[in-house]
C-alpha cells in the first residue's frame, strides 16, 4: 500500500530468524498480538469473519480480508500471490528455507570423536589445526564420575597445552563431551577412498575417480540418525569444493527388519489364594480358553459344542481354584521369553523359575500343555523375543543361518523370524555336500558333463545372476535347491559342474563353498574366482513335450522336435498308441495343433 509502518527494536525476536527485520502480524501471531496490545499499536484484522479482540487467530485456514488484491483468498493461495507480486514489483524474492533437525551434537560418553575445543574460564576456544587430531585419553573406567561428569572427566591430564616461549600456558581444560556416532559415520565413506592420507581426508584425484557410493543398503531407522546428516555433510563439502558430487549415494535400498515372533501368556487380571487374606495368585490360562472365553463373553449362543465343552472346562478349573471369574473382565497378555518354548508349548518349570512372583503360579492347560499366543513385533529385549544366532550356528552352522535369513523373503520387506523352516535349508546344504562325497569320502569325476547336467547348471547361473542384479536375494536360495535336487537325481559328481556351482553358491554359503573349493584342488580362495557366465546354447531345447488333450482334457505327453511342422505333428500324435487308445476307433472331428505349445483332439 505504501503506508508507513512503525519499526520497533525488541529482544523477543529470535536472533537466528530471518535476515534481521521481521514482519509482525499481530492479528495472526499471539506473541505479536501481545506486543501490539502492550504498546497500544493498532491491529488491523486481515482475516475475514474472525474475532481478534481477545486473542490472535493463529490457524492457517482463514480467508484474507482488508488486503487489497488478496481479499477473499485462502491463506495459502494469498501467500503465493503475495510472493509473486513482491517479485514482480522488484521488492524482494521468494525463498524456500529447509530446516535440518536439531543435531544435538554432543554425547556424555567415552567412545566418540573428542571435540577440538578447550576452555579458558567459561569461554570455549578451538584448537589450532596443527594440534589435531585429538586422541581419547586413558581412563580407569568408561563410566561417569561420582559427581556426574562424563567419562572423560576421569582423565588425569585432559588439558590443551599451548605454551608460549616465555612459558605462559594459553591452553585450558578440554571439552568433556564427545561427538555422536554419526559425526564420523556421515562421511566415513569418503575416507575409505584414501585411508592413509596424512594431509587431507581425501585427495582430489581419488575422490574424482571413485565418486559417490553406488549402492547403500541400510535400515529405514537410519533415516534421521545417519542418512539425513550424510546428505548434509556431502552438500556442505561440495559447497566448499572438497568433493565433486552433491549426493552421497547413487542408489539406496532400505532393508526390512527381521521381526520377532513374541510369545504371550495370559494371566487372570485378579485372583487370590483361597483361605488367605487377599494374597494374590498368578493364574495363567492357555490360549484356547482365552479365545473361547472371549467368544462366550460377546456371543455365548454362537459357541459350538466343542467350544462349549472347553468353556465348561475352564469354569470347572476356576471352581477348583475357588475363584469366581467374571468372563467380562478379560485376560492380561504378558510377554514370555521365547527361549522357554518348544514350538508354541511353554516350558512351565523354566517360566516359574524365571521370576520370584511366578514360582507359585497356577496354569490351566490344554491337553497337558500350556499353549502361548503369538504376536509379530520388532525384536526387543523388553518383549523377550530376541533370537541370538549363537545357538542356531552351533546347531546348524553359519551357512545355514545365512541362507535361511535370505530365504525368509524379499530384501525390502519386514520378515518375522521363525526357525520352523531352517531344517529344510540345512538339509539342502547336506545334500550339496553329498554331491561331492560317496560312502568312501570325497569323490569327484573328471568326466565331461552331460547335456542335462550342463542345462541344470547354466539355467541356475543365469537365474542367480539376474536375481542378484535386481537385488532379489531370497529367490536364488530356491534356485540352488532345485539345481542340487536335479544334479542329485542325475547322480552328477562332475568337476566342471560342481566347481561353478561352488562359485555361484559362495556368496550365500561361503564356508562350505570354500571348503569344497579347496577339496577340488584349488590353492587360491574361492573369493578370487571369476563368477561364471551362462551359455545360452545349453538352455536351448531341441524338443518340446506336447501335452496331448482329448476334448480339452490332457491325457498324455509326447516329446517331438521343435522344428516339426504342424501337419507332421498331427500325423505323429494320431499314430501314437496312447492316442489310439483314447480315440477308441473314432475318427477325430478336428485336430488343433499349436506348434511348441499343445495338441487338442476333438472327437
Amino acid at each position: 500500500t505504501g503506508d508507513k509502518i512503525p519499526v520497533w527494536i525488541g529482544d523477543y525476536v529470535l536472533a537466528s530468524y530471518g535476515t534481521g527485520a521481521v514482519m509482525s502480524v499481530p492479528c495472526g501471531d499471539q506473541r505479536d498480538w501481545d506486543f501490539a496490545n502492550h504498546f497500544k499499536i493498532n491491529i488491523p484484522n486481515i482475516f475475514k469473519d474472525q474475532d481478534i479482540s481477545e486473542a490472535a487467530y493463529a490457524e492457517k485456514d482463514a480467508v484474507i480480508a482488508n488486503s487489497d488484491f488478496l481479499n477473499d483468498l485462502p491463506v495459502k493461495k494469498a501467500t503465493k500471490l503475495a510472493i509473486y507480486e513482491i517479485e514482480q514489483r522488484g521488492l524482494g524474492k521468494g525463498k524456500t528455507q529447509y530446516k535440518l533437525r536439531n543435531a544435538v551434537f554432543s554425547r556424555q560418553r567415552y567412545w566418540g570423536e573428542p571435540f577440538p575445543v578447550y576452555y579458558k574460564g567459561d569461554v570455549p576456544y578451538v584448537m589450532d589445526d596443527e594440534d589435531l587430531p585429538v586422541n581419547l585419553p586413558e581412563v580407569d573406567e568408561y563410566l561417569p564420575t561420582s559427581d556426574g561428569k562424563p567419562p572423560l572427566g576421569r582423565a588425569k591430564d585432559w588439558h590443551y597445552k599451548k605454551v608460549l616461549p616465555n612459558g605462559e600456558d594459553l591452553g585450558g581444560a578440554i571439552e568433556l563431551n564427545t561427538m555422536p556416532g554419526w559425526a564420523g559415520s556421515s562421511w566415513y565413506f569418503l575416507r575409505y577412498m584414501d585411508p592413509t592420507n596424512e594431509n587431507e581426508f581425501v585427495a582430489k584425484d581419488k575422490v574424482n575417480y571413485w565418486q559417490n557410493v553406488d549402492l547403500y543398503i541400510g535400515g529405514a531407522e537410519h533415516a534421521t540418525g545417519h542418512l539425513l546428516y550424510a546428505r548434509f555433510w556431502t552438500k556442505f563439502l561440495y559447497d566448499l569444493d572438497y568433493i565433486p558430487f552433491e549426493e552421497p549415494f547413487k542408489k539406496m535400498i532400505n532393508q526390512g527388519m527381521i521381526q520377532g515372533n513374541s510369545a504371550l501368556v495370559y494371566r487372570l487380571p485378579v485372583a487370590y489364594t483361597p483361605g488367605t487374606k487377599g494374597e494374590s495368585l498368578n493364574v495363567f490360562v492357555s490360549k484356547k480358553y482365552v479365545e473361547v472365553v472371549g467368544k462366550y463373553s460377546s456371543s455365548p449362543k454362537k459357541l459350538s459344542d466343542a467350544e462349549k465343552k472347553d468353556y465348561d472346562f475352564f469354569i470347572s478349573k476356576m471352581d477348583e481354584l475357588e475363584f469366581k471369574y467374571d468372563v467380562g473382565i478379560g485376560f492380561v497378555g504378558l510377554h514370555a521369553d521365547i527361549n522357554f518354548l518348544e514350538g508354541d508349548i511353554l516350558d512351565i518349570d523354566k517360566f516359574k523359575s524365571w521370576r520370584e512372583e511366578y514360582k507359585n503360579a497356577k496354569f490351566i492347560l490344554d491337553n497337558g500343555n500350556y499353549i502361548v499366543g503369538r504376536e509379530i513385533d520388532k525384536m526387543s529385549k523388553s518383549k523377550y523375543n530376541v533370537q541370538t544366532p549363537d545357538e542356531l550356528v552351533e546347531k546348524y552352522g553359519a551357512d545355514t543361518l545365512r541362507c535361511y535369513e535370505m530365504f525368509l523373503g524379499p530384501l525390502e520387506q519386514h520378515k518375522p523370524w521363525d526357525v520352523q523352516g531352517i531344517t529344510g535349508v540345512h538339509g539342502f546344504l547336506k545334500k550339496l555336500w553329498r554331491l561331492f562325497h560317496d560312502d568312501n569320502g570325497f569323490s569327484v569325476s573328471d568326466e565331461a558333463p552331460t547335456k542335462e547336467e550342463l542345462k541344470s547348471l547354466h539355467k541356475t547361473i543365469k537365474k542367480i545372476k539376474e536375481d542378484i542384479d535386481r537385488y532379489s536375494f531370497n529367490t536364488p536360495v530356491s534356485a540352488f535347491m532345485i539345481c542340487v535336487n536335479e544334479l542329485t537325481a542325475l547322480k552328477c559328481n562332475k568337476r566342471d559342474i560342481l566347481a561353478d556351482l561352488c562359485i555361484i553358491l559362495s556368496p550365500y554359503a561361503p564356508h562350505i563353498a570354500e571348503e569344497l573349493w579347496k577339496k577340488l584342488g584349488n590353492t587360491e580362495s574361492i573369493t578370487y574366482a571369476v563368477f561364471p557366465k551362462h551359455n545360452e546354447k545349453y538352455l536351448t531345447e531341441a524338443n518340446h513335450k506336447y501335452p496331448v488333450s482329448f476334448n480339452g482334457k490332457m491325457r498324455f505327453m509326447l516329446e517331438l522336435p521343435k522344428t516339426m511342422a504342424a501337419a507332421d505333428i498331427e500325423k505323429e500324435v494320431l499314430a501314437n498308441e496312447q492316442a489310439q487308445k483314447w480315440l477308441d476307433g473314432n475318427t477325430p472331428k478336428k485336430v488343433i495343433v499349436v506348434p511348441n505349445k499343445i495338441v487338442n483332439i476333438v472327437i
